[in-house]
């Protein structure tokens, strides 16, 4: 077997309204358009080359899960979501690289991660 990467993260979500405007308004993920009727409400969101699928479910019990979006500038992206009154975590070092971490409106936990550069590995 050879794994390519990553297709979909699929989400609970108590309100899928709450979720898009979440996802797509403040984190910039983006609608697809072939998601199929499959008998029960949610989106499907494009995150780069991966996607998000929110299903209208009840939300599991925090127990640690949680998916990561990649960003390019970790303090930028916190400052920014900071400013649109998104409570978001510190950034910490985690390995070579650095996370921060926030709650979508349904409770479920998503971590911001930043690789590190080789700048950032040579220190």
């Amino acid at each position: 077997m050879k794994l390519v990467g990553v297709h979909h993260v699929s989400l609970n979500v108590d309100d899928v309204d709450s979720a898009l405007a979440f996802y797509v308004g403040t984190l910039g993920l983006v609608v697809r358009s072939d998601r199929p009727d499959l008998g029960f409400a949610g989106a499907w969101l494009d995150a780069g080359d991966q996607q998000v699928h929110l299903i209208d479910a009840p939300v599991p019990t925090h127990q640690g899960q949680h998916f990561a979006l990649r960003v390019d500038d970790l303090e930028a992206t916190i400052n920014e979501l900071r400013d649109d009154g998104v409570d978001v975590s510190d950034a910490i070092r985690i390995g070579t690289g650095r996370q921060a971490f926030l709650h979508d409106p349904a409770g479920n936990l998503v971590e911001l991660h930043q690789v590190a550069t080789s700048s950032d590995t040579s220190r």
